[in-house]
């Protein structure tokens, strides 16, 4: 596991389009199809990280907040299963079930979503507003698995508050911070 950083895709980017397998469902999901009207957030995770592990409880929590408000989440993993056999679709999909994830939890294998958005790290989170246009990149908070920080979703919620509230969001962002994402 390398420490790694979120590259923090500008602001203002418009989401990149997808369309990947959804590991519990089978379906394909496209982003076209799922993205809300008003808040979308798209989340780089994996099964064996540790900073994901650390966070994951905090992100279902906040996916059953904010999915009754019309914020569509979706989950994406774009490590290679190959080497990282723990972050197949088969694994993902035990684990989705397992934590009763609320949101898709979709198999990049060709890496192409991750790179056309930039991802770097396990968790990294991206929020986009009504008009699929980058509004916050980064951080849940600032908890990490060996620091005393409360695991409270802070970053996360505030972001998706201002949009749903139609205010903008801060410009000062944090990156998020975790395990690489395992290339090919």
């Amino acid at each position: 596991m390398a420490y790694t950083e979120s590259n923090m895709l500008p602001l203002g980017s418009e989401a990149p389009p997808f369309a990947l397998p959804d590991t519990v469902s089978g379906k394909t999901i496209r982003l076209k199809d799922i993205a809300s009207d008003k808040v979308t957030v798209v989340m780089f995770i994996c099964n064996h990280c540790p900073y994901v592990v650390h966070v994951n409880d905090e992100i279902v929590r906040i996916a059953n907040d904010y999915i009754p408000k019309g914020v569509s989440f979706i989950a994406i993993s774009s490590n290679d299963a190959v080497k990282y056999p723990e972050d197949g679709p088969d694994k993902m999909k035990m684990v989705a079930e397992k934590l009763k994830y609320p949101f898709p939890y979709l198999y990049d294998e060709s890496q192409n979503v991750a790179r056309a958005f930039d991802a770097a790290c396990t968790p990294d989170f991206y929020v986009f507003d009504n008009n699929l246009r980058l509004a916050y990149r980064g951080r849940l908070d600032d908890s990490r698995p060996k620091n005393t920080n409360p695991l409270t979703g802070k970053d996360l919620r505030v972001a998706i508050d201002a949009l749903l509230a139609g205010r903008p969001v801060a410009e000062k962002q944090y990156p998020s911070a975790g395990c690489n994402i395992k290339w090919k």
